[in-house]
């Protein structure tokens, strides 16, 4: 299963950039955006968007 994580701005929470991965990788890029302070919208990708 692949997610579109997008990092959110600080100020008022509209989408900076978003990246599509796969499940292996959303752990990984949660932690880093708890340990740096990042807001983060994380949600499936569908199959048939990719």
């Amino acid at each position: 299963m692949r997610f579109e994580i997008m990092r959110l701005d600080d100020v008022d929470g509209t989408a900076v950039d978003s990246t599509v991965v796969d499940a292996a990788s959303v752990t990984r890029i949660v932690q880093q955006a708890a340990a740096t302070g990042q807001r983060v919208y994380i949600r499936p990708v569908e199959s048939s968007a990719l």
